[in-house]
């Protein structure tokens, strides 16, 4: 357990995947055994809210019981709860909403409503920023449409309303210029499928989706390469690749959600309009579990 109490974002935090009944309702209480057990089995937090989590499709009263579930389960300070919304004062409100349960930091995207430009990213972060709490900036171009480059994200840093960035925009060459321009902006892993190149180009912290089904051998892996050693890294890497790559995937929800299904966790379905895996991708995902399995990842 790497936990830094003042950078609470560092280590392996899982972009938890949220358990829903037949009728598509929470199950609160499958989902604070689940980010109990996530933490019992060597991870140092969760992030609640994400995209994993289906968060586009909640009720104000579930996502915020959602985050105050995850607290009471694991304790605040391993809690950094995504706060992505339309509009920036939305957003500030459930920063808010996390600084009142106890969370130690949140996860912000950039304005999401349209292709929002400089101006727009730095006012929104600084009205977020407002809440008090440390952000940790997402960058996901692909589902935003607004790219948190390294230059803009050196602005972010330098202003002081960003404490780190989960770079997922698959790009691992950002890291390097990321540390050139802003070297004390912790760089998280954003993308199951480039963590060993980001976690070698030096990133702090792994915001993690597979771990949901497999979390020791992904705890394994993420030990094992921001530790240099690549003789048990590069291995594990090659083993779990087949279902990391679906984290950068339309799909991730359901193949992870499948995925800790096979392994014998809860995974359950996904809310509309998301839809099942079709058949091709549910063998593709049920083998290469499967297979991590047999091999003791599991």
């Amino acid at each position: 357990m790497i936990h830094a109490p003042n950078r609470p974002w560092r280590g392996v935090l899982v972009a938890t995947a949220l358990p829903l009944r037949d009728d598509h309702s929470i199950d609160y209480d499958r989902y604070a055994e689940h980010c109990a057990w996530l933490v019992a089995n060597g991870c140092d937090g969760v992030v609640p809210n994400g995209s994993l989590g289906e968060y586009q499709v909640l009720t104000p009263e579930e996502r915020a019981r959602v985050v105050e579930t995850a607290v009471t389960a694991i304790g605040g300070a391993r809690v950094m709860p995504g706060v992505a919304a339309y509009g920036s004062a939305e957003a500030r409100r459930w920063a808010e909403q996390a600084a009142a349960a106890g969370c130690a930091s949140v996860m912000l995207l950039p304005p999401n409503a349209y292709r929002a430009d400089e101006r727009a990213v730095l006012a929104h972060y600084a009205e977020v920023a407002r809440a008090g709490l440390p952000v940790v900036a997402y960058n996901n171009p692909v589902d935003t449409k607004v790219d948190l480059v390294p230059e803009l994200l050196a602005r972010l840093h330098g202003e002081g309303l960003v404490h780190a960035v989960k770079e997922f925009s698959g790009d691992v060459r950002r890291a390097y210029r990321i540390a050139e321009l802003a070297p004390d902006l912790d760089l998280l892993t954003g993308a199951d499928d480039v963590l060993l190149e980001l976690a070698v180009a030096g990133a702090k912290g792994w915001v993690a989706g597979y771990p949901n089904a497999l979390p020791r051998a992904s705890v394994e892996l993420y030990r094992a390469a921001t530790a240099g050693d690549l003789a048990t890294a590069l291995p594990l890497y090659r083993q779990l690749h087949p279902l990391l790559r679906w984290d950068s995937r339309v799909e991730f929800v359901q193949a992870i959600k499948l995925s800790m299904d096979i392994v014998g966790r809860y995974g359950g379905p996904v809310r509309p309009p998301r839809v099942p895996l079709p058949p091709e991708q549910e063998a593709a995902v049920r083998a290469a579990t499967e297979k991590a399995v047999a091999a003791g990842l599991g």
